[in-house]
């Protein structure tokens, strides 16, 4: 089995505000690169020894404060287009629509003119797959992903069926960590992937993280 470890990037000045940021690409906060370094004990004691990041700055930018070097970005890994929510704030929303919101949340709702759950899904795992598929090649059996709350969701839910209605979102340099099989077809969906720690935060600053 391989260890992938999917990590969050830390807070963005958007976050901060409770603003949905998408695929804007918003870079860090000095909030979010002291959360960055706040895992990086956690993250040289899982030794990853291949990093992925998506390619928006706030992910790329965590990668690099983590320390075990990048070895390729993917933008199949970014954070879903939230269409006509993108930069709205979260507390509007909850306010003026508040099932909506949550339906969103549970990836059960797509907002006009956004990417629907199931093909950010598609996307991400995908991207993940060629992840775990370029580490298994080399050898390695560790394998870090720097990504995105949308993204974590959406792998989880697929790859070890976390209901995202269940759980809050991730929290800002969090990190959950999935058992898979890299000889497997689609590593992620093959019924052999186990969830080993999830939402790990050590500088986690509320307990109601932002999207």
């Amino acid at each position: 089995m391989m260890r992938l470890i999917l990590v969050r990037h830390g807070e963005t000045t958007w976050n901060l505000d409770r603003r949905l940021q998408g695929q804007r690409d918003i870079g860090l906060s000095t909030t979010g690169r002291e959360q960055a370094f706040a895992l990086l004990g956690a993250i040289r004691r899982l030794a990853p020894e291949y990093v992925v990041s998506a390619e928006l700055a706030r992910a790329r930018e965590t990668a690099e404060l983590l320390g075990a070097g990048l070895d390729a970005t993917d933008d199949r890994l970014n954070e879903a287009f939230l269409g006509s929510w993108e930069g709205c704030h979260s507390a509007e929303l909850k306010a003026s629509t508040p099932e909506l919101y949550e339906q969103w949340r549970a990836g059960q709702y797509e907002p006009p003119g956004a990417e629907c759950f199931a093909a950010l899904t598609d996307r991400v795992v995908t991207g993940v797959d060629q992840a775990i598929r370029d580490a298994h090649a080399r050898g390695l059996r560790t394998l870090m992903v720097v990504t995105h709350g949308g993204p974590v969701r959406a792998y989880l839910r697929a790859a070890v069926g976390l209901d995202p209605a269940r759980t809050v979102p991730s929290h800002p340099a969090s990190l959950s960590s999935v058992d898979v099989d890299p000889s497997a077809d689609s590593p992620s969906l093959a019924g052999t992937a186990r969830l080993r720690l999830f939402n790990f935060a050590p500088a986690f600053s509320s307990l109601d993280p932002s999207d």
